[in-house]
């Protein structure tokens, strides 16, 4: 099932069945990274890495350190979709990654961005 990604009054579509979501946090300056992977029940988030800690960002007790990233995987249920803040305030946006694509989303300030899985 590919992932639609509805952003700027337009639709993407990435033929992929997991995707990786990625930003920088726009006060600490630090990379997080998220692996998602779309199932029957919606998104499913299989895990997170943050590249540094920082005021609010702290990573989970269960986190282990590899390679210089914190990775653990969050326990939430899948949803039907994501969505994400497109402030334009930020320095950058989301990149969102899958099926060997790479698309970047809410680098100007607009509507939120929705990611789910396309309809059949």
């Amino acid at each position: 099932m590919p992932l639609c990604i509805l952003a700027a009054g337009k639709t993407t579509v990435l033929a992929a069945a997991a995707f990786t979501l990625s930003w920088t946090h726009s006060v600490e300056k630090t990379r997080w990274e998220e692996d998602w992977r779309i199932t029957p029940a919606g998104l499913q988030i299989v895990e997170a890495r943050v590249k540094g800690s920082g005021a609010g960002m702290e990573p989970p007790e269960d986190a282990v350190l590899r390679d210089g990233w914190w990775t653990y995987v969050p326990k939430i249920p899948p949803r039907p979709s994501l969505t994400l803040a497109a402030s334009g305030a930020t320095g950058a946006g989301w990149s969102v990654c899958g099926g060997g694509s790479c698309v970047t989303v809410g680098e100007e300030s607009s509507d939120p961005v929705v990611l789910r899985a396309c309809d059949g």
